[in-house]
């Protein structure tokens, strides 16, 4: 059609439909020329991210993906228009549909690897973006290799940080200032509020949903082996930092109800402190597995936790998942709310444990899907754990779900 029609350049909307109509895509030429009034010009630049994306937003794969091979042709046979117009060679901004430009991928040391299968639109499955200056590419969408040696060496991490915490208790609870003397500090909600007794297990209990809401969503997500890798590097972290905070620093008790002498009492030896560690651990430092802990109060642990497992669950859902979404902020919530109403901490700690826990979530899927800083020199020099983790990670985690067993059936009918 090009040529019986001139430059495709020049082409109206109403040529722009019947080549539509030519490649068999007549369902979209009212989508495109009616709507949106797509000329010749307007063609030659349309991309498979314009496709995806608003306004356009098609939906069916199929189609998108044969649409994209059709224009990448048509686009190919008028090279000379597109130099005419500032498209050739395509940058970044192309989406993926690159037309032979040259490639980069790296790899996780930071080394830059040229030529990935010639001139293949796809490496190792991935379907890649080019920057304009040719040295970076980012994947649309592709194979996330789940590299489950990273996750189990998190999990130990985790593990190992858990008991550091736990033995760190143990010390602090020895240097928790003597009530006499050092009477709760001045704190605007705990004077104000009431406690409530039954407070502090109606917060562990906020926690213990939300955890079993994210080992749902861990069952079912096809990338779990990445999300429980970011969830123990994260938890990780932020439990080695409360680790320091409340060693350097002991605050008196928030509450008169609060008996630490008489706990301190049961320490006894240095093997009667490791069995305390050992039983702070095991019991995950919640009351309702019978443990009592006193003085560690910068920064809440339980506020962490419950924070953290909310954005999890916020983020590895699918943003119209509103109902999931509200439910799992309302007992993240709630969860604050019980532990200060318990007096169990000050309000500076669960301030600070808020704010740390999600500071660092933030920043830390930020980074993940940066490409260009998570790979840079900067990244392995100040966040070497985070590099190892995420430098074969290619861009943000897609929300997949799949049933992982064979039976029952209908659930990998129903899931994937």
């Amino acid at each position: 059609m090009s040529e019986s029609n001139g430059r495709v350049s020049a082409w109206s909307s109403s040529q722009v439909g019947q080549w539509l109509q030519d490649e068999g895509f007549g369902q979209y030429v009212d989508l495109l020329c009616t709507q949106h009034r797509i000329d010749g010009v307007s063609l030659l630049a349309l991309t498979e991210a314009d496709l995806r994306g608003p306004p356009l937003g098609l939906t069916v794969l199929g189609h998108i993906k044969r649409l994209s091979v059709a224009l990448r042709r048509l686009q190919r046979e008028n090279k000379a228009e597109l130099e005419e117009l500032g498209l050739w060679p395509p940058d970044a901004n192309s989406a993926g549909l690159s037309l032979g430009a040259p490639r980069a991928e790296w790899s996780c040391d930071g080394a830059e690897r040229r030529g990935c299968n010639g001139g293949d639109h796809l490496c190792n499955g991935m379907e890649l973006r080019l920057s304009s200056n040719g040295r970076f590419r980012q994947p649309m969408v592709g194979r996330l290799d789940p590299e489950v040696w990273k996750t189990v060496i998190s999990s130990v991490y985790v593990f190992l940080v858990c008991g550091l915490t736990s033995f760190v208790m143990v010390i602090v609870h020895e240097r928790v200032p003597d009530m006499r003397t050092y009477p709760p500090l001045p704190d605007i909600f705990l004077d104000s509020v009431p406690r409530i007794p039954w407070a502090f297990v109606m917060a562990e209990a906020c926690g213990l949903i939300l955890c079993y809401m994210f080992l749902l969503i861990l069952l079912l997500h096809k990338h779990r082996s990445i999300l429980l890798r970011r969830l123990c590097s994260l938890m990780g972290t932020v439990f080695l930092l409360r680790c320091c905070t409340m060693f350097v620093t002991s605050l008196s008790v928030p509450g008169q109800h609060l008996k630490c002498s008489s706990l301190l009492k049961s320490y006894g030896d240095t093997w009667g402190k490791i069995q305390r560690a050992l039983a702070i651990w095991s019991g995950f430092g919640m009351t309702l597995t019978g443990v009592q802990t006193c003085g560690d109060y910068m920064f809440s642990g339980h506020t962490v936790v419950i924070t953290m497992l909310n954005f999890f669950v916020t983020e590895y859902t699918p943003r119209n998942w509103n109902l999931i979404h509200t439910i799992s902020w309302v007992l993240n919530l709630f969860g604050i709310f019980f532990i200060l109403a318990a007096h169990e901490h000050y309000s500076i700690d669960v301030f600070i444990a808020f704010y740390i826990t999600t500071r660092l979530f933030l920043y830390y899927h930020t980074l993940a899907n940066t490409r260009a800083f998570q790979h840079s020199r900067r990244a392995r020099i100040w966040f070497p754990m985070f590099s190892f983790f995420e430098c074969n990670v290619n861009g943000p985690v897609p929300n997949q779900y799949h049933w992982p067993f064979s039976k029952p059936a209908f659930m990998k009918t129903l899931i994937g």
